[in-house]
């Protein structure tokens, strides 16, 4: 599973346990507009912790926080290539 797909299965599952209505995922969906709170977020930067073992947020002091989807998987590649 690449981290993109990750990424969205997460998003959706983490929606579905909360009862959230999602926007559709594109690359260009703002991550504020998707539908996900700040607890959701959260949630999904633990769970892709978990299962990509990275979290890029606190292990790097260059990190500017994503604005669209894209960005914000972008940010899990770089730093699995980096590991």
């Amino acid at each position: 599973m690449t981290i993109k797909q990750a990424t969205l299965t997460q998003i959706q599952q983490i929606a579905s346990d909360q009862k959230i209505s999602l926007v559709p995922l594109t690359d260009e969906t703002v991550l504020n507009d998707s539908g996900l709170d700040s607890l959701g977020f959260a949630i999904l930067v633990t769970r892709l912790e978990d299962e990509l073992g990275l979290d890029p947020f606190t292990t790097s002091d260059e990190i500017t926080f994503p604005i669209t989807l894209r960005e914000f998987v972008q940010v899990y590649e770089d730093a699995s290539r980096q590991s």
